[in-house]
């Protein structure tokens, strides 16, 4: 007799094709930094573990820096834009109040027949665009995605041109007394932040080979709204921005480090566990943790907590920063050219940012 039951329908995932990053040339070292405000290595590393970030020039936004970083990831899956479906873009420092920098990138790219999807979830914006790519691909809409994470945090410092210069050694100095004072005032959050962006190729995998992302576990807590936030601007206020906001440093992003370091030890290490369980998996069967590169310190905490050893986690903040939404797709790219990530690897994502919103997602490369 003829056997009538039809083949099992092989799951469709999504997989990472291509990634790519982009951060400007202009490094910035911490003796650099301590040109305007009373800092250097010795204040700056045993709290952060930052020993350079790059900056862009003057009139340079993330939305630019989104596109080189999206050409690399094309190139890298031999793909050019108008093949995408469809582009997610995430920042926390957009070039403009409106429209966002979706529309941005595709007019860079020349895309045409594509639609765009902003993102703003600060540091969990390239993982919540993950889980977001990966629901349109899985639902069928889309075959292949574009996701972004780009910043130009530099603009949100508030000092002068004249004090840039002095910093960049473009002038002597010595830094004007008012500025020193200012910029000190402001040192626990300026040294953290850097310019970047990363990239992915997001496509569909039919082929039933376990490849792909996996699983998500994605929390938001809206009690711890003020551990990370800026206070001045936003349509709330009226009008939008006072010259007082500027005069008290409002628009300078407000960072409670030890609630945040207390909270991204616990939440972080409890996603990742979350997420391997939820794929039959536990510690021992993950090749790679990438996290979130706010502060060294908090990811060593981590590491700690789950008992990995060195060689299961990757961390390139000494060199760039914090560059927020584009910290996971930059680390990715460059653990893919170490060699810490081939076909095959189990990979897990992790981060948490203001909201707060935090997470995990597991990839198959």
């Amino acid at each position: 007799m003829k056997n009538l039951t039809p083949p099992a329908k092989k799951e469709r995932t999504t997989v990472i094709s291509g990634s790519g990053f982009y951060v400007p040339p202009q490094v910035v070292t911490n003796e650099m930094m301590g040109r305007i405000m009373d800092t250097n290595d010795d204040w700056i590393v045993p709290r952060t573990g930052i020993k350079e970030r790059r900056f862009v020039e003057p009139g340079i936004g993330s939305a630019e820096l989104g596109a080189l970083a999206a050409e690399a990831a094309l190139a890298d899956a031999g793909l050019t834009a108008a093949d995408i479906d469809f582009v997610i873009f995430a920042t926390m420092t957009p070039d403009h109040y409106f429209p966002g920098n979706g529309g941005l990138l595709a007019r860079r790219l020349g895309m045409k027949n594509t639609h765009a999807l902003d993102i703003r979830m600060q540091c969990a914006g390239f993982l919540s665009g993950l889980q977001t790519a990966d629901a349109f691909i899985r639902s069928g809409m889309y075959d292949r995605v574009l996701l972004v994470g780009s910043e130009v945090h530099s603009g949100l410092m508030p000092w002068p041109e004249s004090v840039w210069d002095v910093m960049l050694g473009k002038s002597a100095g010595p830094c004007d007394p008012f500025w020193f004072e200012r910029a000190t005032g402001m040192r626990d959050r300026a040294v953290l932040f850097g310019d970047g962006a990363g990239a992915m190729v997001l496509e569909a995998n039919a082929a039933g080979d376990g490849r792909g992302l996996l699983g998500f576990a994605m929390y938001t807590d809206g009690e711890h709204w003020d551990k990370l936030y800026v206070p001045g601007g936003g349509c709330k206020s009226r009008p939008f921005f006072t010259p007082e906001m500027f005069d008290n440093l409002g628009t300078i992003p407000i960072v409670e480090g030890r609630q945040v370091f207390r909270l991204a030890a616990q939440l972080m290490p409890a996603a990742v566990l979350e997420v391997l369980a939820g794929s039959g998996r536990t510690l021992a069967d993950m090749d790679l943790l990438l996290m979130h590169q706010a502060n060294l310190r908090i990811n060593e905490a981590a590491q700690k907590v789950l008992g990995l050893p060195d060689d299961k986690v990757f961390n390139n903040i000494q060199n760039y920063g914090n560059t927020t939404a584009a910290t996971l797709p930059i680390a990715f790219h460059e653990a893919k050219v170490a060699g810490k990530v081939k076909q095959g690897s189990v990979v897990v994502f992790t981060a948490l940012g203001a909201g707060l919103h935090w997470g995990a997602g597991l990839a198959v490369a």
